[in-house]
């Protein structure tokens, strides 16, 4: 049983919020790079998709979820617990394997994600990594191993993937796979390509402007 939770942090944690280019909403913004990230969950085969609310209370970012998928109400908590935390509630939903995904990442490749879940075939956890520091996603087997619940690993703090190697036991334990891009900057929506399909509902806002 494999799960994958997209996380959505709001518009008032520090750091999570994406930054929206001129003229183009905030909010519309960031919604538009959570459903696009979703969507890349949700097409996923032998996955079920999630979303992890943190805070809880967010009825517009809920709005992007497929019919009958789990939304996760996570309570408050230091951005470093969030990515473990995350994880033991997709346990407890029936999860053997899972991942957590950042809600910046619209045009996240869904092979990505297959080789964090190959990776995990010999490790108890495997990271993608962020270009400019911070990971896209980090997958488990679960329960999370004692010392993954130990890392306190921020998804967004530049460290986060020193800190998985400070932490783990051994080698084999953490599996590395390919790096990604997250959109947290308008100087980031360049790395988006009009060429490659998906991210529709980022395209579908951005379109007339010159990013």
């Amino acid at each position: 049983m494999r799960y994958v939770a997209v996380l959505a942090m709001g518009t008032n944690a520090k750091g999570a919020s994406p930054t929206a280019p001129p003229g183009v909403d905030a909010d519309q913004f960031r919604l538009a790079l959570l459903e696009d990230t979703y969507e890349v969950i949700a097409t996923l085969e032998l996955v079920t998709a999630a979303l992890a609310l943190c805070p809880p209370d967010q009825p517009d970012a809920e709005e992007v979820t497929w019919p009958d998928s789990p939304v996760i109400r996570m309570p408050v908590m230091s951005s470093a617990s969030i990515a473990a935390a995350t994880l033991t509630r997709l346990h407890e939903l029936g999860a053997e394997q899972a991942a957590v995904v950042v809600g910046d990442a619209p045009d996240l490749p869904q092979l990505l994600l297959g080789k964090l879940f190959r990776g995990l075939a010999r490790a108890d956890a495997a990271a993608c990594a962020a270009e400019g520091g911070g990971l896209v996603a980090l997958a488990a087997r679960l329960p999370v191993a004692a010392w993954l619940a130990a890392a306190d690993v921020d998804l967004d703090a530049d460290d986060a993937l020193d800190r998985l190697h400070a932490a783990t036991p051994s080698k084999r334990a953490l599996s590395i796979g390919p790096g990604w891009h997250r959109i947290r900057r308008p100087e980031d929506i360049g790395r988006l390509d009009p060429g490659l399909e998906g991210w529709d509902v980022t395209r579908a806002l951005l379109s007339g402007h010159p990013w």
